[in-house]
């Protein structure tokens, strides 16, 4: 496994969260602004990041934009001693995965690592199924089709009109949910357990950052998608098209 990266610039809350964490056996290493720590994620990202959002050289806000542009995989938890909705929606939209709030109880970040890492699953490069390789042609299967929108199960890929969609494992989850049965309303709560399943801290909230970001996506190669529908006062749906 390789190492959770915790990048704080407060050097005790940096070796306290690696204590906590060496204590459940997870390998940590730290870094004290973003920009130290964007010189090494370029080259190799480690398995989760646990990410300030108020530093100097580089915040926590453009450290993640950074590392969204070129890996949309990594678990990235933001922590952040300002406690209002805009700053959490920020930091949601920029890339991340789950926030947590200074002061905060170490069994809680510790229960929000062990769901990220669970909910963590590397794709495959999207590849054609070979119709001679009858013994993979089950695993290059599409797992869900719902007219232009395809998600394949297996290898964490979605792509829509034949284009690759660049999704994290939470927004992954969301969609996937949705698209389970197009044409019924979820509820926020009922799409972050389906994002967060053995999280219990989880604000449902939330799910209106991650669609935002899901639509984003889409919209980039499809400025005219709008099949995922917000639902006033309930949620959200996808309708086939």
């Amino acid at each position: 496994m390789k190492p959770i990266a915790i990048v704080d610039d407060e050097k005790n809350i940096r070796e306290m969260i690696t204590f906590a964490l060496a204590k459940e056996n997870y390998p940590c290493i730290e870094y004290g602004n973003g920009e130290e720590a964007w010189f090494v994620f370029r080259e190799e990202m480690p398995e989760l990041i646990i990410l300030d959002i108020m530093m100097p050289r580089m915040d926590g806000m453009e450290l993640c934009r950074r590392i969204r542009s070129i890996d949309t995989l990594v678990p990235i938890i933001f922590l952040s001693s300002r406690d209002d909705e805009i700053d959490k929606v920020l930091g949601l939209e920029s890339g991340g995965d789950d926030y947590v709030c200074k002061p905060f109880g170490m069994r809680e970040l510790i229960s929000r690592v062990r769901a990220a890492l669970r909910r963590k699953s590397p794709p495959e490069a999207l590849l054609p199924a070979d119709p001679a390789d009858k013994g993979n042609q089950e695993k290059n299967e599409p797992g869900l089709i719902c007219g232009d929108l395809i998600i394949d199960q297996n290898r964490y890929v979605v792509s829509w009109k034949n284009v690759f969609i660049p999704l994290t494992v939470t927004e992954f989850r969301i969609l996937e949910n949705l698209v389970l049965k197009p044409g019924y309303v979820k509820s926020r709560e009922q799409l972050m357990q389906a994002a967060f399943p053995d999280d219990n801290y989880v604000n449902d909230r939330a799910a209106d950052s991650h669609i935002k970001r899901i639509r984003r996506k889409i919209c980039v190669s499809d400025p005219n998608f709008n099949a995922l529908e917000s639902i006033y006062g309930i949620g959200y749906r996808f309708n086939r098209e």
